[in-house]
């Protein structure tokens, strides 16, 4: 009788848009905290301005092959235009990354993984991304100066959150 093997996958959190970030949880227990890779490129549109795009190149280089995903669901507001536009192009671009990389994935929601980690009583952007910063250290230590300097661990905690919930 042949046994059969529960394959364990790496964990990956997406902090959608370009200025989000990407926690890794590998299966080995080791992890990952990248902030997500951008370009600056002069904009498509009349006005000269500059835009960031999601760097593909190097995405593709930092999510292992098979990895289960989980995705924030961007942020859609129609008063908001131009940081919609920006938050939309960002998960394309990171959708085709990971379908090119046959993960499994799935969205999810800020107060989805926020509800694991954060208390109901912490309201405001501010006040969540200092949480999640703060939970996010005592998780990871080993980030410690990363999460500081980006203010929060969002990738990590969403990923954290994937592992929680689909894991072992």
């Amino acid at each position: 009788m042949k046994r059969m093997m529960k394959i364990i996958k790496t964990f990956v959190g997406i902090d959608n848009g370009v200025t989000g970030s990407i926690g890794l949880l590998y299966p080995n227990r080791t992890n990952s905290f990248i902030l997500t890779p951008v370009i600056k490129e002069l904009s498509y549109t009349k006005k000269k301005q500059f835009i960031h795009r999601i760097n593909w190149k190097e995405l593709l280089t930092n999510i292992p092959k098979g990895s289960f995903v989980l995705m924030e669901r961007p942020m859609v507001n129609s008063h908001a235009f131009t940081a919609t536009s920006s938050a939309l192009r960002a998960l394309e671009a990171t959708l085709i990354i990971v379908e090119m990389l046959e993960c499994e994935f799935m969205y999810i929601d800020s107060k989805e993984w926020q509800r694991e980690f954060i208390a109901s009583s912490v309201i405001g952007h501010d006040n969540l991304k200092e949480a999640s910063m703060k939970i996010g250290i005592d998780l990871f230590l080993n980030h410690t100066t990363k999460i500081t300097k980006h203010g929060d661990a969002d990738g990590l905690l969403i990923a954290e959150y994937g592992r929680r919930k689909y894991g072992e």
